[in-house]
């Protein structure tokens, strides 16, 4: 919700509804002890769980109190809707709570483009593209987004403010509260026994030692590693810059400085996505395939009335990992906690990116993003469009006239 005395204050209402496959599925053991060391509790899930069935619709269930009705609310809101990383969060919920896939990419994406009018926006590829981090894993981009929000504050900038809701005293066994501090605890301690960072984590958020890792899966000290090396790099390049234009005529002081800024842009990586450390390749487009939703039964969340954030925690494992190589054991993944950090990543590149538009009220409020989704090791996105060669589906076209038939 946005109060009316600030466009960049949101009011944040995060909602975990825990959901159950009626359907026969597999799960992977490496994620299910994931979730159990991350605070999920199967027992309520399989005791409380609200059901569910894959595919299309089973008789006349708009009349019904289900999840697919819920969903349907949610395409009816026709806001924009936010992920990270979520080009497998869209098959989820198209295949689970929709109906069944279409046979091919451009059918889908051409049903999406029309279930969700607003825009649908991912924030790891604003956090690769648009914002330009030298990592987009979700937890530091979160962590590099409140940073950067706190030195505009702190310099009385334009900067982003979040509100929560206060609950009475009888609801407080229905919420989970979790600390969110500027910085880890354990941040400053150490001193000369600092531990150094770990690499493989530092560049995509995961490590295969998991919490056997010697060294730190700290996001903070991650952040500052980068952020120091960034700032070496930049004086570096700026001494060079002084050097050559020193060394040129004063008649060749526009070249050199005109050139001096493209080499500047070419070294900052303006033709892809910023590079950290090469510990292992990310993983292909294709691989993506090879991992299907088919052990999902958990939380969609409903952010804000300004966007609608989705993050499921059965997919934890398989989206912080960018690989298939065992996930980090940092303990901060929860369904709401993903939520809650993936619509603040989007509200802070909103807010740097409306104040540089020439027009902040044309439609689509982010189109540098706009119907972006990241693909895993390309350096262009997956456009959710529809073109003149694709059609919608069948099933799609059903549902779309459901839902505003009942609506």
């Amino acid at each position: 919700a946005l109060p009316p005395q600030s466009a960049n204050a949101y009011l944040c209402q995060i909602y975990n509804l825990t959901l159950l496959c009626t359907e026969d599925y597999i799960v992977e053991p490496q994620s299910v002890q994931f979730l159990v060391q991350h605070g999920f509790d199967f027992n309520k899930q399989y005791s409380q769980g609200i059901p569910y069935h894959k595919g299309n619709d089973k008789g006349n269930e708009n009349q019904s109190q289900s999840v697919r009705t819920f969903f349907l609310e949610l395409i009816r809101a026709k806001k924009p809707l936010i992920l990270h990383n979520g080009l497998i969060d869209l098959v989820f919920l198209y295949q689970c709570f929709y109906a069944h896939l279409p046979d091919n990419l451009s059918t889908f994406t051409a049903d999406l483009s029309e279930m969700f009018p607003a825009g649908i926006y991912d924030t790891k590829y604003a956090s690769e593209f648009e914002t330009r981090f030298v990592a987009s894993y979700l937890e530091y981009a979160y962590k590099k987004c409140k940073r950067e929000n706190c030195k505009l504050k702190d310099s009385s900038g334009e900067h982003l403010t979040v509100e929560f809701c206060n609950y009475p005293a009888n609801m407080s066994r229905y919420i989970d509260y979790r600390h969110c501090s500027l910085e880890e605890e354990s941040h400053n301690m150490g001193g000369g026994n600092k531990v150094p960072v770990c690499e493989k984590f530092s560049a995509y958020g995961w490590c295969p030692k998991g919490v056997k890792c010697p060294q730190s899966h700290n996001i903070d000290l991650i952040i500052d590693e980068d952020d120091k090396l960034w700032e070496e790099k930049r004086k570096k390049r700026k001494h060079k810059w002084k050097r050559r234009k020193n060394a040129e005529a004063p008649a060749k002081a526009f070249e050199q400085e005109s050139s001096g800024k493209e080499v500047e842009i070419a070294q900052n990586g303006e033709e892809g996505p910023p590079r950290k450390q090469s510990c292992y390749e990310p993983a292909a487009a294709t691989e993506l395939a090879e991992i299907t939703p088919d052990t999902e039964d958990t939380p969609l969340e409903n952010a804000t009335d300004m966007e609608l954030v989705s993050s499921d925690t059965t997919r934890a494992a398989e989206k912080e990992k960018e690989t298939h190589s065992p996930p980090s054991q940092g303990g901060t993944h929860r369904a709401g906690f993903d939520a809650f950090m993936t619509g603040y990543i989007m509200a802070y590149v909103w807010m740097l990116k409306k104040g540089k538009s020439t027009d902040a009220g044309a439609a689509p409020w982010l189109p540098d993003c706009h119907n972006k989704l990241y693909l895993s090791g390309k350096s262009v996105p997956l456009q959710i469009v529809k073109s003149l060669f694709s059609k919608s589906s069948k099933a799609h076209s059903q549902k779309m006239k459901l839902a505003w038939a009942s609506g």
